[in-house]
């Protein structure tokens, strides 16, 4: 039954791959993160894609990241650990959103 286990080994194999992080985009518009709140996996990726022709930052209040987006351009930041993080923009600091991240 060489076949078998071979497809035994196979079938074992996928069932431990890992599931695939995601990639979470935030858009900034006229001074706004949209969405405002987002759910997100630890391991996922979150990018904020800057619309505005104005710098801004992605600055979480606990100190997990600091991300500075210039005009017309991108950031990203890859999650690290379980819990909600609230974050602003340090030029714009009425710019407010939140991560809730989960295991």
């Amino acid at each position: 039954m060489p076949g078998r286990t071979l497809l035994a080994i196979a079938f074992a194999g996928l069932l431990s791959v890992p599931a695939h992080a995601a990639t979470i985009q935030i858009t900034i518009d006229k001074l706004v993160y949209n969405p405002a709140t987002v759910q997100a996996k630890v391991g996922d990726t979150v990018e904020w894609i800057n619309k505005d022709l104005l710098a801004h930052t992605a600055t979480a209040r606990n100190h997990d990241w600091n991300v500075t987006i210039g005009p017309k351009k991108t950031g990203k930041v890859v999650l690290k650990k379980p819990g909600t993080v609230d974050y602003y923009c340090t030029f714009h600091p009425n710019m407010k959103a939140q991560l809730v991240i989960v295991p």
